[in-house]
Parts: C-alpha cells; sequence; structure tokens
C-alpha cells in the first residue's frame, strides 16, 4: 500500500476520509483497500445516493476514490466505510456555487416519479414537473436515461433537498437566441413566418425562433372583423417587418404590406367611364363613399348623386345601400376615385328619349308604308291637266 498511499494511514476514527481503491467486487458489497491493517466494506446501500441494482453498475476492480469511514470495529476487524457520504458533502458544496454563480450542469435521469424526475448531482436531485419543459409535458416516459442541462434552484441540505431546472436552461436558451435574432433583423425585409397564435387583436407569427406580432389593422387591405376570418395556427405566411423594438424584444409585422395594395389593383381594374357596383359605406354631408373594390372607397359628390337637386346625401342613399355608379377619374397615387350616379341617370333618360325617337320614326315610316301612294300619285294627273 505504500505506492497507494504517500502516508501510511496508520489509525483511523469514524468520520474520517481516505483514499480507497477497490480489490473486489460483490453481489451487494465491494471490499476496498484504504491503507489500514485490514480492508474496508462498502455496503451497496453506501456507494451513491440513488438506487444501485448492482455493485458492477457502480464501481470496478482497481476503481480509486475517497470513502468516509462510518464503523470501524478492530475486534471484529470490522471496517465500513461510505463511498456515497462523501461524493454528497462535495456535492452539496458544488451545487451550493453553483447555485451562486448560475452556472449550468449536466446530469442523467435516473428515475420518474409522482410529480417529477430525479437526476444523480452526487446527490439525489429533484426536477418537479413543471420545471422539466416550457409547456405542461404530459407524458415523461422518454425522460428516463437522458442527460439533461439543469440549473440549481433550491438547496436545503437539512432536509436533504436539492431542487433543479431544465426550465430555466431552456428558457434561457430561447431568450439568448430570441437576441440574436433580433439583432439580425431589420425593418422593411420580407420573411417567412409561421403562425403561431391568434389573438382577438392580431395574430403570432414565428420568424425563425422569435414571435413577432401582425395587428388586426395589418392582416389585409380589407376591413378583417376576427383574425381567424384571414389565417390560422399553422399556416405559412410572408410579412415585411415594420419595427424592431430591441430593448423591449418587440417586433411588429404586416402581412398586407407584402400584398399588392387595393389602389394597385385599382389602377389595373378600373377605368374612366367604366360602370360598377359597389356598397355605400358612409354618408358625408358633402357625398357618399362607395367601396367598389376591397378596400377601394370612391366619393359620390352630393351634386353627383342625382339628376335633381340634393341637399343631404341621405334623402336618397343609406349605408349598406348597392348602387351602380360611373368612374369618372381614378386617381391611384392619390387614392381617390371620383364615381357618380347623376351620370348614370342621365345617360337612362337619354337612352331613353333616344329609344322613344326612334320608335317614332319607325312608327311614320310605318304609316306611310301602309298608304301604299306617294304624293306624286296623288297630283301626277292633276299636274298634265295644268299644263
Amino acid at each position: 500500500m505504500e505506492e497507494f498511499n504517500s502516508v501510511d494511514v496508520k489509525t483511523l476514527a469514524v468520520g474520517d476520509v481516505v483514499k480507497a481503491k477497490v480489490t473486489k467486487v460483490e453481489d451487494k458489497q465491494a471490499l476496498v483497500d484504504v491503507g489500514y491493517k485490514y480492508d474496508g466494506l462498502i455496503p451497496i446501500s453506501e456507494l451513491a445516493a440513488l438506487h444501485v441494482d448492482k455493485v458492477s453498475d457502480v464501481v470496478a476492480v482497481g476503481d480509486e476514490f475517497e470513502v468516509k469511514v462510518t464503523k470501524l470495529n478492530d475486534e471484529k476487524e470490522e471496517l465500513v466505510v461510505s463511498k456515497k457520504a462523501v461524493a454528497g458533502e462535495k456535492a452539496w458544496d458544488d451545487l451550493a456555487a453553483k447555485l451562486e454563480s448560475g452556472e449550468i450542469i449536466e446530469a442523467v435521469v435516473k428515475d420518474i416519479v409522482k410529480g417529477g424526475l430525479v437526476v444523480d448531482v452526487g446527490l439525489r436531485g429533484f426536477i418537479p414537473a413543471s420545471m422539466v419543459g416550457l409547456s405542461f409535458i404530459e407524458d415523461f416516459s422518454d425522460y428516463k436515461g437522458k442527460t439533461l442541462k439543469l440549473k440549481v434552484m433550491e438547496l436545503d441540505k437539512e432536509k436533504n433537498k436539492a431542487i433543479l431546472s431544465h426550465k430555466a436552461v431552456l428558457e434561457e436558451e430561447a431568450k439568448n437566441k430570441k437576441q440574436s435574432v433580433i439583432g439580425g433583423i431589420q425593418p422593411g425585409q420580407v420573411l417567412e413566418g409561421t403562425v403561431q397564435r391568434l389573438t382577438d387583436f392580431g395574430v403570432f407569427v414565428d420568424i425563425g425562433g422569435v414571435d413577432g406580432l401582425v395587428h388586426i389593422s395589418e392582416l389585409a387591405w380589407n376591413r378583417v372583423e376576427k383574425p381567424s376570418d384571414v389565417v390560422k395556427e399553422g399556416d405559412k405566411v410572408q410579412v415585411k417587418v415594420l419595427k424592431v423594438d430591441k430593448d423591449n424584444e418587440r417586433i411588429s409585422l404586416s402581412i398586407k404590406e407584402t400584398q399588392q395594395g387595393p389602389w394597385a389593383i385599382a389602377a389595373e381594374k378600373f377605368k374612366k367611364g367604366d360602370i360598377v357596383s359597389g356598397s355605400v359605406k358612409r354618408l358625408a354631408s358633402f357625398g357618399a363613399f362607395v367601396e367598389i373594390a376591397p378596400g377601394v372607397e370612391g366619393l359620390v359628390h352630393v351634386s353627383q348623386i342625382a339628376n335633381r337637386h340634393v341637399k343631404s346625401p341621405n334623402e336618397v342613399l343609406k349605408e349598406g345601400q348597392t348602387v351602380n355608379v360611373k368612374v369618372l377619374e381614378v386617381n391611384p397615387a392619390e387614392q381617390r376615385v371620383s364615381l357618380s350616379i347623376r351620370a348614370l341617370e342621365e345617360e337612362k333618360v337619354e337612352q331613353a328619349e333616344q329609344a322613344s325617337r326612334r320608335e317614332h320614326q319607325q312608327f311614320q315610316q310605318e304609316n306611310n308604308q301602309s298608304l301604299g301612294v306617294t304624293l306624286g300619285d296623288l297630283f301626277g294627273d292633276l299636274k298634265d291637266k295644268l299644263k
């Protein structure tokens, strides 16, 4: 044992911590040389903080480590030592330092119990169910044997309680990733995202690990009553970055800005002289606003509402009414369309008058043809007699 210990251990007492070398592995115990006059014995229960099925799962012949003397009887040559006690003392000190620094540790899930997971951190560590994942986890069966990154949350040596959290690590990783993603996003960018959540005021879209808000007013060019009318969870959408608030980690997005605007469509769809159908949206003292396409409202000036004098638009029109209008002017740059109902009424009158004139002419032609004679026929003989 001179090679094993630099200083011979001549005396031992309960509570001493000494070096040990495994000399024999049995089913329920291991024998170790601690430099004493006879070998020490480590019961299977003193090998580790957690349950051990087989001694060979923990130690092998030749392994070296420190042990604590728990029982000594020279008369019976009985020396009992504990590997668990030394590992536990070191673990408490180590975990206390990690708790203070916030350092992340790794541990293997040894068991699944009611309310959470048990891990080996040199002593029995417990991860409550609420501290395992970012969201509710119904089945923990897949976690047994997994190595998890953990943060120490609470220690109570007297109660032998060590509480750890995997959720805290995931939250920190998510925050770091979020800050990294936000740092690389600039207003004006167009990105692809996935709709995550719908709310009354808009939808949250994942754009690479960070959620941005598309306000309900930015979902479409036309008025949206509720977000579910436009998108659903899981939809892939194109979004334009409107604003990035790095301090508050907020990103404002727009779906409508990635789509062709209604006035661009109006420029292609409507021309001066076109006759279209629309819905009266608003009435004002100077006229009525008629929606002729989603997001495109044109003004029917009060003077263009009827072919008679109208003091107020509500004398003739009401909100929600469907009317036919004639396009007088389209100005997409100023988002303005001038419309007229009066022009259509005047055209109807003109068309009616033209139809009446045509009918009158046709009637005269038909009457003349029905007589079968001409003025020449009637007065031709009289003309000859006067010669």
